[in-house]
């Protein structure tokens, strides 16, 4: 690790994988907002990354959610994070190294956020399950006892489909072997399980952005990062303090609609990465 001050002075300003990938994430930006008003393409829906029980979830949106962002200020940020610490990184470590790191952490992030979606979702899913296999009106008690139905009147068709839903509800609890009114309650609940698990849907650099964060840390720990541009701090406390406020919030915050334990998990797997290279350094340095 350097102890010495970062000056930006010292390195390129934009070395090559810097600048590139701040134009791939320009780019898809306006082609995001034109394709759809244009060919009512949704690349969010296409390159976002989704749970991976959604029918439109695909592999290629581990890569692919990194170079999407929801708004101008969330590509803004990300993308100012992106040049100010990966600049020194990359001119530290050379391109190569700096994609593999980018590329991993931004899919260490993913993998990260899903592990906690999965946990919060699965009792939800198995409730759903459990309603869709035997719909009587005691599963389905404890399914709306237990499960807030993410649905509202912006939601599309499957909003109409579910107060159809109530309507069938009622229908049971007056008559319990209503089989008309299982077999809909049923047809429902399965396009709402689908509904249900498509919701999630993560884009955007942060994860790869924490990570850099905290290899800058790492590297140059001693660095003054001028936070909003007046106060200093030194890069090791400025990196130890937004892990915990993210994970305080990942752990505190509900319905922010921000992924904090992805930003979590792109400086998990930026530490470990680092701390890989380095153990093989020192191998190689002993050899």
């Amino acid at each position: 690790m350097s102890n010495s001050y970062y000056s930006p002075g010292r390195f390129s300003v934009f070395p090559p994988v810097i600048k590139n990938l701040l134009i791939i994430n320009v780019l898809c930006f306006f082609a995001t907002i034109v394709l759809k008003e244009t060919f009512q393409i949704d690349l969010y829906k296409l390159l976002g990354l989704h749970y991976f029980k959604s029918n439109i979830f695909s592999p290629h949106q581990f890569i692919t959610y990194m170079f999407m962002h929801g708004s101008f200020g969330h590509l803004f940020f990300n993308m100012f994070a992106l040049w100010m610490f990966g600049s020194a990184i990359e001119n530290f470590w050379g391109s190569k190294r700096f994609l593999i790191f980018y590329l991993i952490t931004g899919i260490g992030a993913a993998l990260t956020h899903y592990l906690i979606i999965h946990i919060q979702l699965s009792p939800d899913i198995t409730l759903i399950q459990n309603a869709i296999q035997s719909p009587d009106i005691n599963t389905l008690k404890e399914l709306i006892a237990h499960h807030k139905f993410h649905i509202h009147e912006y939601s599309g068709e499957i909003w109409n489909q579910f107060l159809v839903f109530q309507e069938n509800i009622y229908t049971l609890q007056l008559a319990p072997n209503n089989s008309d009114a299982m077999e809909q309650i049923s047809l429902f609940l399965n396009n709402y399980l689908e509904y249900f698990v498509s919701l999630p849907n993560v884009v955007g650099a942060s994860g790869s952005v924490y990570g850099l964060l905290l290899a800058f840390g790492m590297l140059f720990p001693n660095s003054m990062i001028y936070i909003y541009f007046l106060f200093p701090m030194k890069a090791k406390w400025f990196v130890l303090i937004f892990g915990l406020i993210e994970l305080a919030a990942g752990i505190f915050s509900s319905g922010d609609g921000i992924a904090h334990f992805a930003h979590l998990g792109g400086m998990i797997f930026g530490l470990l990465l680092i701390i890989l290279w380095q153990n093989k350094s020192k191998s190689h340095y002993k050899q």
